[in-house]
């Protein structure tokens, strides 16, 4: 794959026959966080259109059902699009599974008592869970990390907190392995970021969602089990979407108006194949194709 160099698009419309079922990402994709991207909304209608199952496949640290009303609050509602699935709804699945003996080891053998590293709005994980939310990480058996607490801090603002827990030897759940998303005009960190440093410290994580296999099993499952080589994937990051797909032996498309645009994007405003072949071939993740945008 590394010796295959992306064909650029100018949308779906020319490779859309190829492809059965799209797998297509949320932030840098789909929306900003604030606002869709333009041409993402008819994009859908053209693939409902042309009879093409969409799973949004996204990094967010909740459940699906919470990210399915943040999607109508933008305009992207449940008919333009068949499924969506979310790390936090796959952490969610593992964290019900918690005790149980037919369980994975890790969640078999994980404590009750679990402290929230990350914001209020990712509280839909703790519904119908049998774990105890504490307040004081001293009291806790595992740490649930879904994001940082509030837009601009950074990982290094815990540190100390993050030391403290390692020392106890207190596991992580990276409910979220992106390290940053685009909100806006800005990027911010995410939970995998904390994750990453926990690990630098020497803590012991494990991740929900893109690029690991588990989830891209789940997605593939709810879209029938559609054959591989009909399956795209649609991304903005290298690190995630695009290895993600790689790992799963599925075609990617990188869109370069997401995380990358500006490491991508040359002074006249076009996609620079020359840094993306150099970034792609340092991250060890490959795309089918590169476009500016989830377009038709």
């Amino acid at each position: 794959m590394a010796d295959i160099e992306p064909s650029q698009i100018d949308g779906l419309a020319g490779i859309a026959d190829r492809y059965d079922a799209f797998i297509v990402d949320l932030w840098g994709v789909v929306h900003d966080g604030k606002q869709p991207y333009p041409g993402v909304l008819d994009c859908f209608a053209a693939l409902k259109r042309a009879g093409k199952h969409t799973l949004l496949l996204s990094n967010a640290p909740r459940r699906a059902h919470a990210a399915v009303g943040r999607l109508n609050e933008l305009g992207v509602t449940q008919a333009l699009y068949d499924e969506l699935l979310t790390s936090g709804e796959d952490a969610w699945l593992s964290l019900r599974r918690r005790g149980q003996a037919d369980a994975p080891p890790f969640y078999r053998d994980l404590g009750r008592r679990c402290f929230l590293f990350g914001a209020a709005r990712d509280l839909s994980l703790f519904e119908q869970v049998d774990v105890e939310r504490v307040a004081d990480i001293a009291d806790a058996d595992f740490i649930l990390c879904t994001n940082l607490y509030d837009y601009g801090e950074t990982p290094a603002n815990h540190e100390a907190t993050l030391r403290a827990a390692v020392a106890r030897g207190l596991p992580m759940i990276c409910a979220n392995p992106d390290l940053v998303v685009v909100h806006g005009d800005t990027l911010e960190y995410c939970a995998g970021a904390v994750a990453e440093l926990y690990e630098q410290l020497g803590g012991r994580v494990v991740y929900h969602g893109k690029p690991h296999a588990p989830i891209y099993a789940r997605a593939r499952a709810l879209l029938g089990g559609a054959a591989p080589e009909r399956v795209l994937c649609i991304g903005d990051s290298l690190r995630t979407d695009i290895a993600g797909a790689n790992a799963a032996g599925l075609a990617s498309l990188l869109v370069v108006g997401g995380i990358h645009r500006a490491e991508f994007t040359a002074a006249d405003g076009h996609i620079d194949p020359a840094r993306v072949a150099a970034a792609a071939s340092a991250a060890r993740a490959w795309p089918t194709f590169l476009g500016s945008g989830f377009v038709w």
